[in-house]
Protein backbone atom coordinates (compact mmCIF):
# COMPACT_ATOMS: atom_id res chain seq x y z
CA UNK A 1 0.00 0.00 0.00
CA UNK A 2 1.18 3.65 -1.09
CA UNK A 3 0.73 4.65 2.72
CA UNK A 4 3.39 1.84 4.46
CA UNK A 5 6.56 2.13 5.43
CA UNK A 6 7.71 -0.15 2.45
CA UNK A 7 7.70 1.30 -0.52
CA UNK A 8 5.85 -0.53 -3.53
CA UNK A 9 6.67 -0.75 -6.61
CA UNK A 10 3.75 0.95 -9.24
CA UNK A 11 3.32 -0.03 -12.59
CA UNK A 12 2.51 2.94 -14.73
CA UNK A 13 2.25 2.93 -19.02
CA UNK A 14 3.04 5.96 -20.92
CA UNK A 15 3.32 5.95 -24.71
CA UNK A 16 6.67 6.45 -25.94
CA UNK A 17 7.55 8.62 -29.06
CA UNK A 18 6.82 5.43 -31.42
CA UNK A 19 2.76 5.01 -29.80
CA UNK A 20 4.24 2.22 -27.89
CA UNK A 21 3.05 2.14 -24.61
CA UNK A 22 6.49 1.25 -22.39
CA UNK A 23 5.98 -0.13 -18.46
CA UNK A 24 7.47 2.36 -16.41
CA UNK A 25 7.70 1.31 -12.51
CA UNK A 26 7.59 4.12 -9.88
CA UNK A 27 7.75 3.46 -6.34
CA UNK A 28 4.71 4.96 -4.41
CA UNK A 29 5.81 8.01 -3.14
CA UNK A 30 6.65 9.35 -7.34
CA UNK A 31 3.56 7.84 -8.55
CA UNK A 32 1.91 10.42 -5.89
CA UNK A 33 4.48 13.24 -6.88
CA UNK A 34 3.45 13.09 -10.74
CA UNK A 35 -0.17 12.79 -9.17
CA UNK A 36 -0.13 16.57 -7.51
CA UNK A 37 3.23 18.40 -9.81
CA UNK A 38 0.12 21.33 -9.56
CA UNK A 39 0.97 22.32 -5.94
CA UNK A 40 -1.43 22.39 -2.98
CA UNK A 41 -4.60 24.12 -3.90
CA UNK A 42 -4.81 25.35 -0.16
CA UNK A 43 -1.79 27.20 -0.72
CA UNK A 44 -3.38 29.02 -3.72
CA UNK A 45 -6.30 29.31 -2.06
CA UNK A 46 -4.25 30.97 0.80
CA UNK A 47 -2.68 33.55 -1.44
CA UNK A 48 -5.92 35.02 -2.91
CA UNK A 49 -7.48 36.86 0.21
CA UNK A 50 -4.05 38.74 0.60
CA UNK A 51 -3.98 40.09 -2.80
CA UNK A 52 -7.67 41.28 -2.37
CA UNK A 53 -6.45 42.98 0.68
CA UNK A 54 -3.74 44.66 -1.02
CA UNK A 55 -5.59 45.40 -3.66
CA UNK A 56 -8.29 47.58 -1.29
CA UNK A 57 -5.79 49.40 0.45
CA UNK A 58 -4.18 50.18 -2.92
CA UNK A 59 -7.78 51.76 -3.66
CA UNK A 60 -8.26 53.11 -0.09
CA UNK A 61 -4.53 55.02 -0.03
CA UNK A 62 -6.03 56.24 -4.11
CA UNK A 63 -9.08 57.50 -2.32
CA UNK A 64 -7.44 59.49 0.49
CA UNK A 65 -4.94 61.42 -1.66
CA UNK A 66 -7.48 62.44 -3.66
CA UNK A 67 -9.89 63.72 -0.61
CA UNK A 68 -7.10 65.73 0.50
CA UNK A 69 -6.49 67.30 -2.74
CA UNK A 70 -10.23 67.95 -2.64
CA UNK A 71 -9.91 69.54 0.73
CA UNK A 72 -6.57 71.79 0.06
CA UNK A 73 -8.22 73.00 -3.08
CA UNK A 74 -11.80 73.50 -1.17
CA UNK A 75 -9.46 75.21 1.91
CA UNK A 76 -7.84 77.46 -1.12
CA UNK A 77 -11.19 78.33 -2.98
CA UNK A 78 -12.30 79.07 0.50
CA UNK A 79 -9.44 81.27 1.60
CA UNK A 80 -9.70 83.29 -1.81
CA UNK A 81 -13.53 83.73 -1.34
CA UNK A 82 -12.81 85.27 2.39
CA UNK A 83 -10.13 87.93 0.96
CA UNK A 84 -12.73 88.99 -1.80
CA UNK A 85 -15.66 89.42 0.83
CA UNK A 86 -13.51 91.53 3.15
CA UNK A 87 -12.16 93.86 -0.15
CA UNK A 88 -15.76 93.85 -0.93
CA UNK A 89 -17.01 95.01 2.55
CA UNK A 90 -14.40 97.56 2.94
CA UNK A 91 -14.79 98.96 -0.71
CA UNK A 92 -18.61 99.48 0.29
CA UNK A 93 -18.42 101.25 3.30
CA UNK A 94 -15.68 103.19 1.59
CA UNK A 95 -18.01 104.18 -1.71
CA UNK A 96 -21.44 103.34 -0.03
CA UNK A 97 -22.10 107.24 0.29
CA UNK A 98 -20.63 107.58 -4.01
CA UNK A 99 -24.35 107.85 -5.51
CA UNK A 100 -25.51 110.12 -3.06
CA UNK A 101 -22.41 112.31 -2.73
CA UNK A 102 -22.47 112.49 -7.24
CA UNK A 103 -25.81 113.68 -6.66
CA UNK A 104 -24.81 116.99 -4.25
CA UNK A 105 -21.76 117.67 -6.88
CA UNK A 106 -24.75 120.04 -8.48
CA UNK A 107 -26.08 121.74 -5.10
CA UNK A 108 -22.60 122.51 -4.55
CA UNK A 109 -21.63 124.14 -8.28
CA UNK A 110 -24.82 125.95 -8.08
CA UNK A 111 -24.02 127.55 -4.78
CA UNK A 112 -20.38 128.58 -6.02
CA UNK A 113 -21.61 130.22 -8.85
CA UNK A 114 -24.20 131.96 -7.24
CA UNK A 115 -21.42 133.38 -4.41
CA UNK A 116 -19.22 134.20 -7.01
CA UNK A 117 -22.10 135.90 -8.49
CA UNK A 118 -22.63 138.57 -5.64
CA UNK A 119 -18.80 139.27 -5.76
CA UNK A 120 -18.60 140.01 -9.45
CA UNK A 121 -21.60 141.51 -9.80
CA UNK A 122 -22.56 142.95 -6.72
CA UNK A 123 -25.25 142.03 -3.92
CA UNK A 124 -28.17 142.10 -6.09
CA UNK A 125 -30.03 140.14 -3.20
CA UNK A 126 -33.30 139.07 -5.03
CA UNK A 127 -31.40 137.85 -7.18
CA UNK A 128 -29.54 135.88 -4.81
CA UNK A 129 -32.70 134.87 -3.14
CA UNK A 130 -33.85 133.29 -6.35
CA UNK A 131 -30.61 131.34 -6.46
CA UNK A 132 -30.64 130.20 -3.25
CA UNK A 133 -34.24 128.97 -3.60
CA UNK A 134 -33.32 126.18 -6.89
CA UNK A 135 -30.28 125.33 -4.97
CA UNK A 136 -32.28 124.02 -1.80
CA UNK A 137 -35.09 122.92 -4.28
CA UNK A 138 -32.70 120.95 -6.50
CA UNK A 139 -31.43 119.72 -2.75
CA UNK A 140 -34.43 118.49 -1.52
CA UNK A 141 -35.22 116.52 -4.91
CA UNK A 142 -31.73 114.60 -4.06
CA UNK A 143 -33.27 114.10 -0.59
CA UNK A 144 -36.56 112.65 -1.82
CA UNK A 145 -34.67 110.42 -4.57
CA UNK A 146 -32.63 108.54 -1.42
CA UNK A 147 -35.54 108.39 0.87
CA UNK A 148 -35.15 111.40 2.84
CA UNK A 149 -38.25 113.23 3.89
CA UNK A 150 -38.87 115.54 5.70
CA UNK A 151 -41.08 115.08 8.94
CA UNK A 152 -44.65 117.04 8.67
CA UNK A 153 -44.68 118.86 12.34
CA UNK A 154 -46.61 121.57 12.21
CA UNK A 155 -50.08 121.68 13.78
CA UNK A 156 -49.45 117.72 14.49
CA UNK A 157 -49.68 116.23 17.88
CA UNK A 158 -46.51 115.82 19.45
CA UNK A 159 -44.76 112.18 18.67
CA UNK A 160 -41.38 111.84 20.85
CA UNK A 161 -40.40 109.31 18.05
CA UNK A 162 -40.03 112.00 15.64
CA UNK A 163 -40.30 115.28 17.57
CA UNK A 164 -37.64 117.01 20.28
CA UNK A 165 -39.57 119.33 22.21
CA UNK A 166 -37.53 122.52 23.27
CA UNK A 167 -40.36 124.39 25.46
CA UNK A 168 -43.38 124.72 25.67
CA UNK A 169 -46.21 128.04 25.43
CA UNK A 170 -49.11 128.41 26.56
CA UNK A 171 -51.88 128.26 23.69
CA UNK A 172 -55.86 128.36 24.40
CA UNK A 173 -56.70 127.57 20.81
CA UNK A 174 -54.77 124.21 20.67
CA UNK A 175 -55.19 121.20 22.87
CA UNK A 176 -51.87 120.24 25.10
CA UNK A 177 -48.71 119.13 23.07
CA UNK A 178 -49.91 120.50 20.16
CA UNK A 179 -46.95 121.27 17.69
CA UNK A 180 -46.27 125.17 17.38
CA UNK A 181 -43.88 126.11 15.52
CA UNK A 182 -40.79 124.40 14.34
CA UNK A 183 -37.41 125.67 15.26
CA UNK A 184 -35.54 122.62 13.21
CA UNK A 185 -36.64 120.66 10.42
CA UNK A 186 -36.98 116.77 11.02
CA UNK A 187 -36.02 113.93 8.66
CA UNK A 188 -36.81 110.51 8.26
CA UNK A 189 -34.46 107.75 6.15
CA UNK A 190 -36.72 104.99 5.02
CA UNK A 191 -38.97 105.53 7.29
CA UNK A 192 -36.09 105.39 9.99
CA UNK A 193 -35.55 108.88 11.99
CA UNK A 194 -32.20 110.58 10.78
CA UNK A 195 -32.96 113.64 12.97
CA UNK A 196 -35.71 114.47 14.61
CA UNK A 197 -37.94 117.93 14.54
CA UNK A 198 -37.45 120.37 17.45
CA UNK A 199 -40.24 121.99 18.06
CA UNK A 200 -42.21 124.11 20.38
CA UNK A 201 -45.15 122.34 21.53
CA UNK A 202 -48.93 124.02 23.69
CA UNK A 203 -49.86 123.84 26.84
CA UNK A 204 -53.55 125.32 28.15
CA UNK A 205 -52.47 126.61 31.08
CA UNK A 206 -49.56 127.93 33.21
CA UNK A 207 -48.19 125.53 35.78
Amino acid sequence: MLGMKDKESTRLKIKTDNDNEEDVFADSETAYGLENQGGSTDEKADSSPEKGLIAELETAREEAKLSFEKYLRTAAEFDNYKKRSAKETEDFRKYANEVLLKALLPVVDNLERAIKSVKEEGCDIQALLVGVELTLSELVKVFHQSQVKIIDALGESFDPNFHQAMMQQVSDEHPDNTVLQELQKGYTLHSRLLRPAMVIVSKTTDK
